[in-house]
C-alpha cells in the first residue's frame, strides 16, 4: 500500500448495527453501515494493525492501551439486553502501543499505560462492521482530555511514520455531537448541523494543510459551532487524524443524514 491514508469516520449512536428495528435505515443508519463495509474491504487485506482514536476515551495524557486481548465496554445506556453480550475478539498490539509511546515521548509527550481497558463502542461498532472478521489487531490512543485542538493536531503529527508501516489511523467521533439536537428531530437541528458541516468540509479539502490546521484550531468560531458540539471530545479525533495526514489534501469521503442531522467523514491522502 505504501504511505497509507488516514481517516475520519462516524461511528453512530450506540450499539445501533445490532438494533436494526429501532435504529434502522429510516434515520439512515444503512448508509453509514454500507460505507464502513465497503471502508473496510478496501483495506482488510492490506493493512498490519489499526491505530484508533475515539471520542469516548479521556485522559489527562495521552494514553495508550497495553492490553494483549482487549474486553469490549458497553459504555452505551438503555439498549436490549442483547447488545451487552456483543463480540468482537480483535487483538491488541502491545508493540505497536510502545512504538507509538516512544515516538510521542521523543516528541516531548507525556504518556501512560493502561493494560486494562478495553474497546469501546466508539471503536468496536463501526470497526466490527468494517472488519467483521476480527483479526486485524488494534490499538486505541487516549484523547486529552482538555480537547485542545492545537495539542490533538500535534499529537497526530507525531503519528505520521506509522503510515509507512502498515499502520492504519482512523479517528472515530461524529461531525456533529448534540445529543438534545439528533433527539429533537427539529429542522432547526438540521439546518444548525448542515451550516456546520459545510464549515468543516470546506476546512477539511482546503488545499494548504497549515490553513487547514489553524482554522481547526479555531474551529469554535464555525458557524453554528457550539450548537453542533457543546463539548467538542466527538470533534477531537479529527484534530488528531488532521495532524497525522501532514501535508496531505483532505477530501470528504461520507455524506448523510442520520437521525435527522447532516454527518460526514473524512479521508487524507
Amino acid at each position: 500500500m505504501g504511505k497509507l491514508p488516514v481517516y475520519f469516520i462516524p461511528h453512530g449512536g450506540g450499539p445501533w448495527h445490532v438494533t436494526k428495528n429501532g435504529m434502522g435505515d429510516p434515520i439512515g443508519y444503512g448508509r453509514l453501515r454500507k460505507y464502513l463495509k465497503n471502508f473496510g474491504e478496501q483495506y482488510s487485506q492490506k493493512i498490519k494493525a489499526i491505530l484508533v482514536v475515539s471520542g469516548h476515551w479521556e485522559e489527562d495524557l495521552p494514553t495508550l492501551q497495553f492490553g494483549s486481548n482487549p474486553h469490549l465496554l458497553y459504555d452505551y445506556y438503555g439498549f436490549p439486553e442483547s447488545t451487552y453480550h456483543l463480540k468482537w475478539p480483535a487483538p491488541g498490539n502491545p508493540e505497536l502501543a510502545e512504538q507509538t509511546e516512544n515516538l510521542l515521548k521523543e516528541s516531548g509527550f507525556k504518556t501512560k499505560r493502561d493494560y486494562e481497558r478495553g474497546f469501546d463502542h466508539g471503536i468496536f461498532v463501526p470497526l466490527m462492521i468494517a472488519f467483521p472478521k476480527a483479526n486485524i489487531p488494534v490499538v486505541q490512543l487516549s484523547l486529552v482530555n482538555s480537547f485542545d485542538p492545537e495539542t490533538h493536531i500535534n499529537l497526530g503529527e507525531v503519528l505520521e511514520p506509522l503510515r509507512n508501516e502498515g499502520v492504519l489511523i482512523i479517528g472515530s467521533g461524529m461531525s456533529y455531537h448534540n445529543m438534545q439536537g439528533f433527539m429533537s428531530g427539529s429542522s432547526s437541528a438540521t439546518g444548525v448541523s448542515m451550516q456546520f458541516d459545510d464549515w468543516l468540509t470546506q476546512t477539511v479539502e482546503i488545499n494548504d494543510a497549515k490553513k487547514r490546521n489553524e482554522m481547526l484550531i479555531n474551529w469554535k468560531n464555525a458557524p453554528k459551532a457550539r450548537e453542533s458540539h457543546p463539548r467538542s471530545e466527538h470533534l477531537a479525533p479529527l484534530f488528531v487524524v488532521a495532524g497525522a495526514a501532514g501535508i496531505d489534501k483532505g477530501s470528504h469521503d461520507y455524506s448523510g443524514l442520520l437521525m435527522g442531522v447532516k454527518v460526514s467523514g473524512y479521508k487524507f491522502g
